[in-house]
């Protein structure tokens, strides 16, 4: 590691940021998760925005690509339509 002080600050950020960024992903994978198990209408209805805000947080951050998450989100508005 760099001996530097902006190096190591920077070294900081870094993983302040990979911590979150881990922690943004994780949950917002397994909100999907959750909501592809569902098989109740009502409740996959009302948990379809939830999941459609977290994802587009997670694209916008750059967390996950922003293809990725319209993927996600037209498949599983295909998935709770089905329902």
């Amino acid at each position: 590691m760099a001996n530097h002080p902006s190096a190591i600050k920077r070294s900081r950020q870094i993983e302040k940021r990979n911590l979150l960024n881990k922690y943004n992903a994780k949950t917002a994978r397994n909100a999907v998760k959750q909501l592809r198990s569902t098989t109740d209408k009502a409740v996959a209805q009302e948990l379809l925005p939830k999941v459609v805000a977290m994802l587009d947080k997670t694209s916008k951050k750059n967390t996950i690509h922003k293809n990725k998450a319209a993927n996600l989100k037209s498949k599983l508005t295909k998935l709770v339509n089905k329902l």
